[in-house]
């Protein structure tokens, strides 16, 4: 009886130190105390998951975090994880098991074009603006649906990159970058019931984006521009100007006569009818103003000093306009 005595005690004390040694690799807080990224490939194991966690520092024990996999189950998710604190390896473990990875936020504003995105996106830290400029005009495959049958082939992918805040992993391709934001452009038309003549649609609610930032005066500029593209008058907007100095890598931050004479094809004051294609990428509200476009006799707009802009049927009425603008402007 004294032998099984001290049998069980012995069994209860090697309990109490496997608890303790247990207790002590899975609860007690260990990792980096600066910023460490660990990037899990896909179809990475287990045995090979908390190997490469050991080595970077992240947990403990290899082998603690096995067996927790055994005990709780569960997929471990691929992608890259951000530490940096000391912490529990059952925090280490739900953080890979509910695929918590680490993304940085790309936010793209309504009226940004290809320059503007590719600037966005390096200041996000998800690649070099160059790189990913030149991935907008390699990828037009992309949106193909729509422009398959256009009169003029896409040069880029602008005007079908929607605006939105995204959230992307810091090695995330170019091309996986370009498609999300195609893809919520898909969703917005479906939204809209966009139809017809798409990239004729795009290229007018660009135009429409970067002329007015009033919402409410949207759809008197999209009733000014099919009533000019009508009667066959030159659009005559800046915006179309300004976009085909940049193109051309001449944009130096103003409007010049020689942009003004620039035989670009997207100078809509010496060409009649839209540009080739869209000058940005637009929000709901300009695809709206172009759907369902204002009924006025107005030709011509110019903007006033309080931000808003006066609309004119006759160029008399509009040069009045533009006088009393500059007026302001002197004062």
């Amino acid at each position: 009886m004294k032998f099984l005595g001290s049998l069980l005690l012995l069994i209860i004390l090697v309990a109490f130190i496997a608890a303790g040694v247990a207790n002590y690799f899975i609860y007690m807080p260990f990792g980096p105390s600066t910023e460490t990224f660990v990037e899990i490939a896909p179809h990475t194991g287990t045995e090979a998951i908390a190997a490469q966690l050991q080595q970077s520092g992240i947990i403990r024990n290899r082998y603690a975090f096995e067996v927790l996999r055994i005990a709780r189950g569960g997929t471990l998710k691929a992608g890259e994880y951000r530490f940096d604190h000391p912490a529990p390896l059952t925090e280490v473990y739900r953080r890979i098991a509910q695929g918590d990875i680490y993304t940085r936020a790309l936010t793209i504003p309504e009226g940004y074009n290809i320059f503007d995105i590719a600037q966005a996106v390096e200041a996000a830290g998800l690649g070099q603006r160059d790189t990913f400029l030149a991935a907008e005009r390699q990828h037009t495959e992309l949106i193909a649906e729509w422009t398959a049958n256009a009169s003029t082939p896409p040069s880029s992918l602008e005007g079908y990159l929607f605006p939105d805040t995204y959230h992307f992993a810091r090695h995330t391709p170019p091309v996986h970058i370009l498609a999300a934001m195609v893809r919520r452009f898909r969703l917005a038309t479906q939204q809209l019931g966009l139809e017809g003549d798409i990239p004729r649609t795009v290229t007018l609610a660009s135009l429409v984006e970067k002329e007015v930032s009033q919402d409410n005066e949207r759809p008197l500029v999209a009733g000014v521009f099919l009533n000019r593209l009508a009667k066959s008058m030159p659009l005559a907007t800046d915006p179309t100007v300004i976009y085909a100095a940049l193109l051309d890598n001449r944009w130096r931050g103003a409007i010049h006569v020689s942009d003004l004479q620039s035989p670009s094809l997207y100078n809509t004051y010496r060409h009649p009818g839209l540009p080739p294609g869209p000058i940005c990428n637009p929000g709901m509200a300009a695809f709206r103003a172009v759907l369902s476009p204002a009924q006025t006799d107005y030709l011509y707009f110019v903007s006033d000093a309080q931000g808003h802009s006066r609309f004119s049927a006759t160029l008399k009425e509009h040069n009045q306009n533009v006088q009393a603008y500059r007026k302001t402007q002197q004062h």
